[in-house]
């Protein structure tokens, strides 16, 4: 993992821990249930961030007989597991108090207090989410937003952004439903932003187990990257490429498996040169393409014609 998303990853948990505290002891003074749902989601968050950190960690183990291609997959392991513990956790929670409040609301004591945190909370919650932009910035490219979301191999910076992104806006909602509670004298508003912050969270929950999940079965190369991989194979000796087969085996891990279509005739030290030529460069133009494995063959399609 880069310096980058650790620096995001730790700033998110330093920020979501300080902020998880304040709501709670909001909570205690106010009873409000739009602060509960949040230092719950706070919770969530801190211990997501906890887990993305030891994912990284343990993805750093040296591959063994029983997995010869290394722990590169753990980073997509616990981000999944992140996913499920914000839905579980934040969202279902939030969903569950907030339908509770719907149904038998109660007065809140001291609002200006819950908003006095909600403000403070939003401002370290914006530290934390310009950290994570400025570290993803550097590495999205020229593809929007949702994009770099739905593409990048790497799964903390993604993860990080939609979190902080939730968190910026469920703070928003619990803020406008107590602020309304406050002023209406209604307590049914903050009922009715905890029942936001549960819909919101659910969202990205959803998004983040898709997009995981998809990490984690094995996602193989992008068709541009593809296309490079493909072109640096069909040069020297090798005539084409047959069929190629890629996966990552981890964020800044990729395997390669091809038939290549080599010159007829060439000797054994010919064929292992034009192989080696071929991996060095494809490596050079795709670092992370780390384990290739090329089969040799004649050009069929070639010599069928002749």
């Amino acid at each position: 993992m880069s310096a980058g998303s650790t620096r995001a990853i730790i700033a998110a948990l330093l920020a979501n821990a300080g902020i998880a505290a304040a709501k709670f002891v909001g909570f205690a003074i106010t009873g409000s249930s739009s602060m509960l749902a949040e230092g719950v989601h706070s919770i969530a968050d801190t211990s997501n961030q906890g887990l993305l950190l030891l994912g990284t960690r343990t993805s750093r183990r040296k591959p063994t007989e029983d997995h010869p291609f290394g722990y590169g997959r753990d980073r997509y392991f616990y981000s999944f597991i992140v996913a499920l513990l914000l839905f579980s956790l934040g969202a279902v929670f939030a969903l569950y108090e907030g339908v509770d409040k719907l149904r038998h609301p109660h007065e809140l004591s001291s609002p200006i207090v819950a908003i006095v945190i909600l403000v403070l909370a939003i401002g370290l919650e914006s530290y934390s989410f310009r950290t994570a932009i400025v570290e993803s910035a550097l590495i999205k490219g020229d593809v929007s937003w949702w994009g770099f979301i739905r593409q990048a191999k790497a799964p903390e910076l993604p993860v990080v952004l939609l979190e902080d992104a939730g968190a910026l806006l469920g703070l928003v909602f619990a803020l406008a439903g107590v602020g309304l509670s406050m002023v209406t004298g209604d307590p049914v508003w903050d009922a009715v932003g905890t029942v936001g912050i549960g819909v919101l969270l659910a969202v990205i929950a959803v998004i983040l187990i898709v997009e995981t999940k998809s990490l984690l079965i094995g996602e193989g190369a992008s068709p541009g990257v593809l296309r490079t991989i493909v072109s640096e194979l069909a040069n020297g000796e090798v005539r084409r490429v047959i069929h190629i087969r890629t996966q990552y085996l981890g964020p800044e891990e990729l395997l390669v498996a091809a038939k290549i279509a080599l010159t007829p005739s060439l000797s054994t030290a010919d064929v292992a040169k034009a192989i080696d030529e071929a991996e060095a460069r494809v490596r050079a133009k795709v670092p992370v393409a780390r384990l290739i494995y090329l089969e040799p063959d004649l050009d069929r399609a070639t010599l069928s014609k002749a």
